[in-house]
């Protein structure tokens, strides 16, 4: 059966917002021209200031909200042909929101005076570096080591954006930093690698590691993202996570958790497909295992990745073939959907259409997590799937790893953890998905939001207490804080 509901009409976002400056005659009608051209070009609009008014004319800013870039285009060039209308200026509000960089080093100790100097530089400092020389445990105590973390990339696959290289990652680290900070109070440097050799990255990583408390792995392709997690986890004493790998999956365990719940199946005897087979897909896998799942079938440009498979293979999709696909699948991902209680999309967009989507078991759960564009636009799921989360702000059921890493982490600094491992995961994700009750579950709301303040404290408490109870924790603070 085919079905064809027409093209499905994209949302604007605040991602591709432009503040304009119109200059205009004082004349009645005037704005509300310029406000029906907007309209009429499918903008949505944000806040209008006067900035000047004289008898003659007026000034006004006003935030337009589009779709993407052509779109924001397509909307300026409408307000250009307009008669009377002057465009001073348009500012492309993600562009200034990045001028100048998102993050800043602050000091926590003030120094005002010489007695504030002599104590936070020399001479003072010289005794608290010979306390450390002489039981270096207490570099925990009396640097950041305890607060900070190291957010490490070589650019090789950044934010759906491929290979783009270090320089041209920065922002998206920067921005992880800030979601650090702002969410759990950790405070996380970027450190973008001019290599994209696993054996530089794992050096570089372990000369820089004594002044952090962690490292989060990030924007680093599959599959040397696994040897690379793997061989610094092994020689370092201080967590080491690949976030795009296991924050993801926490994050998908949790809403796939809810969503289960939501439609009367559980994990256990649910048919889920996941789409993708480099980090976040087969982290997601091993996560959902662990969790209780029996019956998970992962694919991939090629198809289904099958034990019996010879082509696009390598080590990683070899192991986790080896405990899925139970049914002995193959075929193309829309073959493998057929029946399926779930799909988890980790992939690219237009990877999935709505006939495989409508070939689904009952009430069919589809996460399209590709980024920024999913795998297929939740408009075209309409009365055809039953629950449907994104990975973006500006749909319902955002399946975003910022629900876990930054309380991840806290929770890890916070006792000092060795690792991060399997139990402090499952801990999460079961910390993000309690949050959401049983009688508030419905098919838009399976996930708290990022902004639910209960968030991070909920996965920070559930993190610290999986830490001690699992023995990788240096001090006991879990109960007491």
């Amino acid at each position: 059966m085919v079905i064809d509901r027409g093209p499905a009409r994209r949302h604007t976002s605040a991602s591709y917002s432009l503040t304009i400056r119109t200059e205009t005659a004082n004349l009645p009608g005037t704005l509300a021209r310029v406000l029906t051209a907007i309209g009429n070009e499918g903008g949505n609009l944000g806040q209008i200031e006067m900035i000047e008014s004289t008898d003659d004319r007026r000034v006004r800013e006003i935030v337009v909200m589009a779709r993407d870039e052509a779109h924001g285009h397509a909307i300026v060039d409408h307000l250009s042909e307009l008669e009377g209308v002057h465009l001073a200026h348009v500012i492309d509000r993600t562009f200034r929101a990045h001028e100048g960089g998102k993050i800043e080093v602050v000091g926590r100790s003030p120094i005002a005076t010489r007695e504030d100097l002599s104590m936070v530089y020399t001479p003072g400092v010289a005794r608290v570096c010979m306390a450390i020389r002489d039981e270096p445990s207490t570099q925990w105590t009396y640097t950041s080591k305890q607060s900070t973390v190291a957010v490490v990339t070589d650019g090789s696959a950044v934010l759906g954006l491929g290979n783009i290289g270090p320089a041209a990652a920065q922002p998206v680290m920067e921005g992880k930093c800030v979601i650090f900070k702002t969410f759990a109070d950790v405070n996380a440097f970027p450190i973008c690698l001019a290599t994209q050799d696993p054996d530089e990255i794992v050096a570089t990583v372990e000369r820089i590691a004594p002044v952090f408390g962690g490292i989060n792995i990030e924007d680093i392709a599959a599959p040397q993202c696994f040897e690379i997690e793997a061989r610094l986890r092994s020689r370092l004493d201080i967590p080491v996570m690949h976030d795009d790998q296991h924050a993801t999956a926490i994050v998908v365990l949790a809403a796939l958790t809810n969503a289960l719940k939501l439609v009367g199946k559980s994990l256990d005897a649910a048919r889920i497909v996941i789409n993708g087979s480099g980090a976040a897909g087969i982290a997601t896998a091993r996560i959902l295992l662990l969790a209780g799942a029996k019956d998970i079938v992962l694919c991939d440009r090629a198809g289904v990745v099958a034990a019996d498979r010879a082509d696009h293979m390598n080590p990683y999709k070899s192991d986790i073939a080896r405990v899925t696909n139970p049914r002995g699948v193959h075929g193309t991902v829309g073959q493998a959907m057929r029946a399926a209680d779930a799909f988890i999309g980790l992939s690219a967009p237009g990877a999935i259409t709505i006939d495989d989507v409508a070939a689904m078991g009952r009430d069919p759960i589809v996460f399209a997590m590709a980024n920024p564009e999913p795998e297929i636009r939740p408009e075209a799921l309409i009365d055809i799937a039953r629950v449907v989360g994104t990975g973006r702000s500006d749909y319902p059921n955002q399946i975003n790893n910022s629900l876990a890493f930054p309380g991840l982490f806290r929770g890890a600094l916070d006792t000092r953890a060795r690792e991060i491992n399997d139990e402090m995961k499952l801990a999460a994700a079961a910390a993000i998905a309690d949050l959401v009750a049983s009688d508030e579950l419905a098919d838009n709301y399976i996930i708290p939001s990022m902004f639910d303040r209960r968030v991070a404290p909920a996965v920070i408490d559930a993190t610290r207490r999986a830490a001690i109870a699992s023995g990788v924790a240096r001090v006991d603070t879990a109960l007491s804080s």
